[in-house]
């Protein structure tokens, strides 16, 4: 088993920016646990993007009971034969996301809601946000082909962008590791990909936003 420096990674970004692609090699190469989200089984999330206005409490708080409830089964269960866990999105994403887009009433209400159950569950040892422009995410959303995210807008991915930055900032008891990769391609790169996992995998980080550009 190989040993790091942690026992509970989280791989995060923003719409398109390859977290989960980099979550599975990084679980299949170090046989880590992985825990990806289950986003495509939500049946809100095409009618999101063709009515957000109408459908983005619903979708919000049934992301919430989803993740929560994969997150708290997962985490608990410890396997001997794997070094560690690999998540590709972590709890705080119901928060982030949800500023974006509810309602100042319905955010309030939510906002209750996640501070309640948010507290029952553990927090990562390295926290990873991949950092693309919006350019590029918008290339890998249209490269990739979900026909639901083709009409997401520039303005809502600035938005997520800004929540998970703001997020990071307010946090001072996590370790955030802020990795620029628009001049890399870890996917499909493999010299790329083995830089990315020695930046997160062989150094240590303090607490709060460490930031580094590969």
């Amino acid at each position: 088993m190989i040993k790091t420096n942690f026992n509970f990674l989280v791989i995060e970004g923003n719409i398109g920016a390859g977290k989960t692609s980099l979550s599975k090699k990084i679980s299949e190469q170090f046989n880590s646990k992985l825990i990806l989200e289950q986003f495509a089984e939500n049946p809100f999330l095409p009618k999101f993007y063709k009515n957000p206005r109408r459908y983005s409490f619903q979708l919000e708080l049934s992301f919430l009971a989803d993740r929560y409830y994969q997150l708290k089964n997962e985490l608990t269960k410890r396997d001997l034969f794997q070094s560690f866990i690999t998540t590709d999105y972590y709890f705080t994403k119901s928060l982030i996301f949800s500023q974006t887009t509810l309602k100042d009433d319905e955010y309030k209400l939510y906002r209750k809601i996640f501070n309640i159950i948010y507290q029952s569950l553990p927090k990562p040892d390295l926290y990873v946000y991949l950092y693309l422009s919006i350019e590029n995410l918008l290339k890998n959303i249209k490269k990739r082909g979900r026909k639901y995210e083709q009409k997401i807008e520039i303005e809502y991915l600035e938005k997520i962008q800004k929540g998970y930055f703001d997020y990071m900032k307010q946090q001072h008891d996590i370790s955030f590791l802020l990795i620029d990769t628009n001049g890399i391609d870890f996917v499909n790169n493999l010299a790329d990909y083995e830089l990315i996992v020695d930046t997160i995998i062989n150094k240590k980080y303090k607490k709060g936003i460490n930031r580094v550009i590969l």
